[in-house]
């Protein structure tokens, strides 16, 4: 697929360690009170409550921490007041990046991130500076070692998928925002196996970045990814590993 990233397999891989470190919970409960806030608190009726909830169960969050979430959302407990940031810019080499960020404090959020591209050798853009580049797709990641490329692809495309990748380990599957849950729900009741599923954003062109340059690019990438308030990093690095 034209555009794919290898930060998408990065990012699948460090997410079991992100859930161990009890860090993706804290993410995940934020982006739960603020669905719940801006839908309401009934999953049938709020489609990206039900999503961010599923994400929480499958990252084995306990059901009480689920249900205090999303009564925070919706004032029925008290709680904080998140709102919803994009930032784009430009990391070293011209690198593009785009963040989808949950914050309490837009200042002190923007004032950190400004201070951790500036030391990295990036910066931010302006609103749709970037933002052109990437495409909102659903992402599912089916392990290969237990399905074949052909099993997993009959299946995808019959539910509606817009496309199939196979990346070092993992069987990619790409869907519209729309038809995520239809795809995903589908290669369940056919007993394919998910390691892991999210809306994200997909860059509809890669930037191929010599290997000797990659390492203080990723690591940029992975200290937005494990700030706080960062929900989600989209980049279009591509690298040679030869």
């Amino acid at each position: 697929m034209s555009g794919h990233s290898k930060w998408h397999s990065i990012k699948h891989k460090k997410a079991a360690t992100d859930a161990k470190r009890g860090k993706v919970f804290t993410k995940l409960i934020k982006e739960i009170t603020v669905v719940a806030r801006m839908g309401g608190g009934d999953l049938e009726a709020n489609p990206r409550l039900r999503l961010a909830v599923n994400k929480a169960k499958e990252a084995n969050m306990p059901g009480d921490n689920i249900e205090r979430a999303i009564k925070k959302g919706t004032g029925e407990l008290e709680g904080v007041h998140y709102e919803e940031i994009l930032y784009e810019g430009y990391g070293p080499e011209g690198i593009a990046f785009i963040m989808d960020v949950l914050t309490d404090n837009r200042n002190r959020t923007v004032a950190e991130i400004r201070k951790i591209l500036s030391k990295h050798g990036g910066n931010l853009g302006e609103s749709g500076s970037v933002g052109w580049m990437f495409e909102k797709k659903g992402v599912i990641m089916i392990p290969s070692a237990q399905h074949t490329e052909d099993e997993v692809m009959e299946v995808a495309l019959e539910a509606g998928a817009l496309d199939i990748a196979v990346e070092e380990d993992v069987i990619i599957v790409y869907t519209s925002p729309e038809g995520f849950e239809q795809v995903k729900n589908t290669l369940l009741d056919k007993n394919i196996t998910i390691e892991n599923s999210e809306l994200t954003r997909i860059p509809q062109n890669t930037m191929k970045i010599n290997q000797d340059k990659v390492e203080k690019l990723m690591n940029l990438f992975e200290i937005l990814d494990d700030h706080d308030d960062v929900q989600s990093v989209a980049t279009n690095l591509d690298f040679d590993e030869s």
